[in-house]
């Protein structure tokens, strides 16, 4: 059975938001990276460099379950449940993962700040 469009767009929406993430969070690396560099012992310094690498962990995470999503929902003897709850458990991945962007685009802000 073919991917319902509803889901497409929210498939497509986290792929657009997961990339955004994982560019972010690795130019925010870099910028930690010299700053921890000069400021070692720095604890904020510190939580931003483990916060990025979370966040690219999010991304490599999420894409795996946007696949076992996928697997699920593609067999033609998918039900509409499996299709509503398919949605829902991506609407949540969304939703986290908006949250992950804003986090990682304030770190790279303050990091800025600092140099």
């Amino acid at each position: 059975m073919p991917i319902p469009p509803e889901i497409e767009v929210i498939i497509n929406r986290l792929n657009q938001e997961l990339n955004s993430i994982e560019q972010k969070a690795r130019e925010g690396s870099n910028l930690v990276r010299s700053i921890l560099s000069i400021f070692s012992d720095n604890a904020i310094i510190i939580q931003y460099f483990a916060y990025l690498n979370a966040g690219l962990l999010f991304v490599e995470t999420s894409r795996r379950q946007i696949q076992i999503t996928i697997e699920l929902i593609s067999p033609d003897d998918v039900t509409a449940l499996e299709i509503q709850e398919a949605g829902e458990d991506l609407g949540n991945i969304l939703g986290r993962a908006l949250e992950t962007k804003i986090r990682v685009e304030r770190i790279i802000h303050n990091l800025e700040e600092l140099q």
